[in-house]
């Protein structure tokens, strides 16, 4: 039964957007039968509404802050959360939970493409804002601490394998320093790329791109968040909880294509998004699900000229 009603999907999905490629539409056809089942919860949802939902993720960090997050927290609003289990240093992330549990010491990317009981779970042309609700991460988290003279620009990076292939998506070094003489003396520019012990990884290989190092020697005046979290142990749970309080403390955001943009869109203000490369691109998710995070600005970069010239226009 299932394996017809994927197929009958499928075509619904080729009917609706003929013009996206093949191999995509089998992730809206997923999406589709992500949202059909969610007609089984329709009584313990609308009519019982007793704490009775669990909810547990293992896969990537973007699908998990894109749907799984909004999901659990639409729960809760609704009355019907009973607990919430995904990867360690999660918690606050899930501040709202009755009860959550750090259970997973990694990330399976595969696991998000086998979980049907969100009902956005996979990249999609479209998506269902039911059982979806903005989770207020930025009021939850300001705070008067992480606070400086000019106002902060975070610049969020990622180096690693993508796709089972070099790294492709990141703001090399040359860029980074284009940036920081330019912009750092009109904002308290923030660094971020985390370190392997920092987060739980998900099957793909962080790399060194060295700009840690380049960057004390170079731009001392440019602060790193990895320093930050060494300086701050005792007064942060963890390096997630850190990256929430300065995150919430600013509107300008420069990330990269991942749970890095999808993480920085969470803050409103104006994000500059590199993403050379990936489906988002034609089922055009950077002014859907993207900016729907928060009501934030994105402004999508296919190239770091193009990071620059919208650094000109916007920052």
């Amino acid at each position: 039964m299932k394996k017809l009603l994927l197929k009958i999907l499928f075509v619904i999905a080729s009917v609706n957007y003929p013009k996206i490629r093949r191999d995509y539409r089998y992730f809206i056809r997923d999406n589709y039968y992500c949202r059909l089942r969610q007609i089984r919860y329709f009584f313990n949802d609308y009519v019982f509404r007793k704490k009775y939902k669990v909810i547990e993720f293992q896969g990537e960090f973007d699908q998990e802050l894109r749907y799984v997050i909004p999901f659990a927290y639409w729960h809760y609003l609704n009355g019907t959360l009973k607990k919430t289990i995904s990867s360690k240093n999660t918690r606050e992330f899930y501040f709202f939970s009755p009860d959550h549990e750090e259970k997973h010491e990694q990330r399976v990317w595969q696991l998000s493409y086998t979980n049907f009981e969100v009902p956005n779970m996979t990249h999609s042309a479209s998506f269902s804002y039911t059982k979806w609700a903005h989770v207020p991460f930025k009021e939850r988290y300001q705070n008067d601490y992480f606070v400086y003279q000019k106002p902060i620009l975070i610049i969020a990076n990622k180096y690693n394998i993508e796709w089972d292939n070099p790294p492709l998506n990141y703001i090399s070094i040359n860029c980074l320093d284009q940036i920081i003489r330019k912009y750092g003396n009109r904002y308290q520019i923030i660094y971020n790329r985390p370190l392997p012990a920092q987060i739980v990884s998900d099957n793909s290989e962080i790399l060194d791109l060295g700009e840690h190092r380049w960057m004390r020697e170079n731009h001392p005046e440019v602060l790193l968040l990895n320093d930050l979290f060494e300086e701050n142990k005792n007064n942060v749970k963890s390096f997630n909880h850190l990256q929430l309080m300065i995150y919430s403390n600013c509107t300008r955001f420069i990330s990269v294509h991942g749970g890095t943009a999808a993480f920085a869109s969470y803050f409103g203000g104006i994000n500059i998004i590199l993403s050379k490369k990936g489906i988002e691109h034609e089922l055009k998710e950077f002014s859907t699900i993207i900016p729907k995070l928060s009501g934030a600005r994105i402004l999508h970069a296919t190239t770091e000229e193009d990071i620059l010239k919208y650094l000109i226009d916007h920052y």
